[in-house]
This record gives C-alpha cells, sequence and structure tokens, in this order.
C-alpha cells in the first residue's frame, strides 16, 4: 500500500511529535547526525545497508534491496521534515541511497608498496610508496521502498 509523502498527522504537542519521530528513525538502526526543531528538520548519518544476515536491520527493505545490500557496498541516509499546519503537522521523508565507487586499478603486482630501488640517494625517509586513490561513492538516487517503510511506521506511531 502506498502512503502520500508527505503525511498528515494530528497532534498539538510538538515536542511529543518530534520525540516519536526520532524514536521511528532508531528503529531503523539510523543515528541522528542533526536536528533543527526550529527548521522542522531531521538528517540522519549515512548507514550501511543490511543484508540477509541482518534482518533486525530496516533500511533494506524488500528481497531486492537486500540482495544488492548482500552483493554491493550500499549506503542509506534519511532527512525527515517535520512542518506544522492547522491541526496537526506534515511529516516528509526522503531517503537516499549510495552504492561505492570501488577503485578497479589497483595492481595486481606483488610489492607495490615496497621500497623503490631505482632511486638515487635521498633523504626523504618515507621511501614506501603506496596506491592511495580515494574510494567514493555514486548517488543513487531516492529510496522509495524505505520512504514507504518510514511513513508507514510514523502512520503506525500517531494512530495510537
Amino acid at each position: 500500500m502506498t502512503v502520500s509523502n508527505p503525511i498528515q498527522i494530528t497532534g498539538t504537542n510538538q515536542d511529543v511529535v518530534w520525540e516519536r519521530v526520532v524514536d521511528t528513525i532508531h528503529n531503523y538502526k539510523f543515528a541522528i547526525a542533526r536536528e533543527n526543531r526550529l527548521d522542522g528538520r531531521i538528517e540522519t548519518e549515512y548507514k550501511v545497508g543490511s543484508n540477509f544476515l541482518e534482518p533486525w536491520h530496516g533500511d533494506s527493505v524488500g528481497f531486492d534491496n537486500r540482495l544488492e545490500s548482500s552483493l554491493q557496498s550500499i549506503r542509506r541516509r534519511v532527512f525527515i521534515s517535520v512542518t506544522p499546519i492547522e491541526g496537526g503537522y506534515l511529516l516528509g521523508v526522503e531517503a537516499f541511497k549510495e552504492i561505492e565507487d570501488v577503485n578497479t586499478q589497483v595492481s595486481t603486482a606483488p610489492g607495490g608498496a615496497t621500497f623503490q630501488q631505482d632511486l638515487s640517494l635521498r633523504r626523504d625517509l618515507n621511501l614506501v610508496q603506496e596506491h592511495s586513490n580515494p574510494v567514493g561513492w555514486i548517488p543513487r538516487g531516492r529510496d522509495p521502498a524505505l520512504e514507504q517503510d518510514i511513513l508507514d511506521s510514523l502512520q503506525l506511531a500517531f494512530s495510537n
């Protein structure tokens, strides 16, 4: 069942609404990076995608996402907006997914990080040469399955 994004919930106490949203995010094992109640914005830290051996983590929703997280390094980040309206709040969820950009130019020759033999006399004490290309992440866009699952959890949290 698809839920609209953002959802409207009823509530009069902003502190209670905020704490329920944070509790819902913690149920998915996301760590909060920043909270700003004045802007109504919650940002999480990046979380590595859970695989088939980690069913207690809820960030990989569905078989396809679990399989992808098992075969490829995936990380996700969630942004939640809490906007006051008359009679309640609008809760919007944006989940973003990135895959790891694995460096494929790794030297397969033995001794890639050893002393070089062709150097003349140098006073450089750090003679070990290593391959240090930074590993990056490739954005894959939004993760609608995770967004819908979080929205379902938020509706359930506020239906009581």
